[in-house]
């Protein structure tokens, strides 16, 4: 089963500038959650395209919780997770598919395997990115989906 590196899941939240710190492996990625992510972490996810401010609202915080987090500077550790485990699954779409864009469409797409659902909207909970994630590694290795 293909698994999604602790650096490539950094590049969708803005990489090492908008965490200000080093992510080399998944220990460090842990301690930054953790720790919380800076709210900067949110502003580019969304100015970058991955998901819109509609879509952290649902998976990742309420945005009148993510106005209170701007002015406090940093996440949770629970948002953090939350916004991780999004990450995660773009990081995979975009290898899965070669390419931001087509990832960014196959994300919210509805699709027959996921019982007509769009995959961006399984994300606000861990069983629904599994479920995610389960599918696009099955889309990689060619395995009917």
């Amino acid at each position: 089963m293909m698994s999604i590196e602790a650096v490539k899941v950094v590049e969708v939240v803005g990489g090492e500038r908008t965490l200000g710190k080093t992510i080399r492996n998944t220990r460090d990625l842990i301690a930054a959650v953790r720790a919380g992510f800076p709210a900067a972490t949110v502003e580019y996810v969304v100015d970058a395209g991955k998901m819109s401010l509609t879509e952290v609202d649902f998976a990742v915080m309420p945005r009148k919780t993510l106005t209170r987090r701007r002015k406090a500077g940093m996440l949770t550790a629970e948002q953090s997770d939350r916004l991780v485990r999004v990450a995660r699954v773009i990081a995979l779409a975009e290898e899965t598919f070669g390419s931001p864009d087509k990832a960014k469409a196959w994300l919210r797409r509805e699709t027959g395997p996921l019982d007509g659902v769009s995959p961006m909207s399984l994300l606000d909970t861990t069983e629904g990115a599994t479920q995610v994630e389960h599918l696009l590694n099955r889309i990689a290795y060619g395995i009917a989906a």
